[in-house]
């Protein structure tokens, strides 16, 4: 006797359960004794409303109705069992002896997936279920599949938040570096903007007083963007602290206990020197580093690969300064050249990042040089925070909304003059 091929009734540790739908007892018990053998659970209807209750109560994987029965039909059955809720796909197959295509599209678009012909052979009944296990098989691999990819992309979401968090307090944190948006000094006042193109950015800017007379300005850039960037800035930020003179490497402490401002080129070669020395990084950053004298107005200032600072003028012309000059962090032993100007009362020295010229348009157009100097002689009538606030609106509106695509930070220091000059 041959043996019996093993059942494909069951997957997964589960009987496929198929539920028989035909008004004929006899019909009903040739398909039940062909189906029972292979190991399938077998349940009997005969009418399409007894079939209803059945499939709410135990719903079967698999259905095999007959057309033509008295009440419900086989078509109208088949319209109730998919508008039913379930958890998984339930395969249906109508029995019938029409074989026209219009009934065939009839079925279809009831929601029959397979059709036998009246009268049934078991071969090809059991090649039709045998289709409709794969079918459900695959059904159950993708539900599978789509559950565990909705995990995982449940526990991504849970994992982003808790990043865009951690980021949200960065960004707190790394506005906090900038404590003083704004100073009036006699004589002069000082304002700070700073607008990272993300939660954090590479940019910083600042102010610290050097003597009784002069002040300190600085605009850098680390290279590249996000958390790196940020993280060099904050360690940055030390070296050029305004609240610990003592850490501030612009700054030297002499035997009465002031602090005196070393040159400038001797300053950002030492920053140079520390930022190869100490951090193991690929970054390297842009700066400029000025000394502005309150009474005369005069400016001297080393340009280290940063944008041409800019006099605007009272009158209302501007003037880019500064040589270039190579970036901090890049070459050994690098050597930096100051350069000097003056201000006089009215005018205003503003240091600009890269990121207020790489602005560009939804169409791709980029503000550059020439269109932000004509931005900024728009706004020639400010002054202070003011102006920085109005410039960056103008940068926003110059993007239609954008976010930028590099950092933008600014200083802006306005000249009067002191009765002392």
């Amino acid at each position: 006797m041959q043996q019996q091929q093993p059942s494909r009734a069951r997957e997964r540790g589960r009987t496929i359960h198929v539920l028989v739908v035909d008004d004929s007892k006899l019909q009903r018990r040739i398909l039940c004794a062909a189906l029972k053998p292979r190991g399938y659970r077998v349940s009997e209807a005969a009418s399409g409303e007894e079939a209803l209750g059945i499939c709410r109560a135990d719903p079967p994987d698999m259905v095999i109705s007959d057309w033509m029965m008295p009440g419900l039909s086989g078509i109208e059955f088949c319209r109730a069992f998919r508008s039913m809720p379930r958890d998984s796909y339930g395969y249906f197959i109508l029995l019938t002896s029409k074989s026209e295509k219009e009934a065939v599209a009839e079925g279809l678009d009831a929601g029959a997936d397979d059709f036998l012909t009246k009268p049934v052979h078991v071969a090809e009944l059991r090649a039709r279920i045998a289709a409709g296990e794969r079918i459900l098989g695959m059904e159950r691999e993708i539900s599978q599949k789509s559950r565990m990819i909705s995990a995982a992309l449940e526990e991504i979401q849970q994992l982003y938040g808790a990043l865009d968090h951690d980021l949200r307090e960065a960004r707190k944190l790394q506005q906090s570096l900038v404590r003083e948006r704004h100073r009036t000094f006699p004589g002069a006042e000082v304002s700070l903007m700073l607008q990272p193109c993300g939660h954090v950015g590479g940019d910083l800017v600042g102010f610290f007083p050097v003597d009784e007379r002069r002040v300190a300005l600085f605009s850098l850039d680390v290279s590249g963007h996000g958390i790196s960037s940020a993280l060099m800035t904050a360690r940055l930020a030390g070296y050029l602290s305004p609240t610990a003179p003592g850490y501030n490497v612009a700054l030297r402490k002499d035997s009465d206990g002031t602090y005196r401002a070393q040159p400038l080129d001797t300053v950002v070669a030492r920053l140079n020197a520390l930022f190869l020395e100490e951090m193991d990084t690929e970054h390297y950053f842009t700066l400029i580093l000025a000394y502005a004298d309150m009474v005369t107005g005069q400016v001297d200032l080393v340009q280290a690969g940063h944008p041409h600072p800019l006099i605007l003028r009272s009158g209302g012309t501007i003037e880019p300064i500064g040589t270039g000059g190579l970036p901090v962090g890049l070459i050994e032993a690098a050597e930096y050249e100051v350069t000097s100007c003056r201000l006089e009362p009215g005018d205003r020295l503003l240091l600009l990042s890269d990121g207020a010229f790489d602005c560009t348009t939804p169409g791709g157009a980029m503000l550059g040089e020439d269109g932000a100097q004509e931005m900024l002689e728009s706004l020639r009538g400010c002054k202070g925070p003011s102006f920085l606030d109005r410039f960056t609106v103008a940068l926003s509106t110059f993007t239609r909304g954008e976010d930028f695509p590099d950092d933008v930070s600014a200083v802006l220091w306005d000249f009067a003059g002191s009765p002392q000059s």
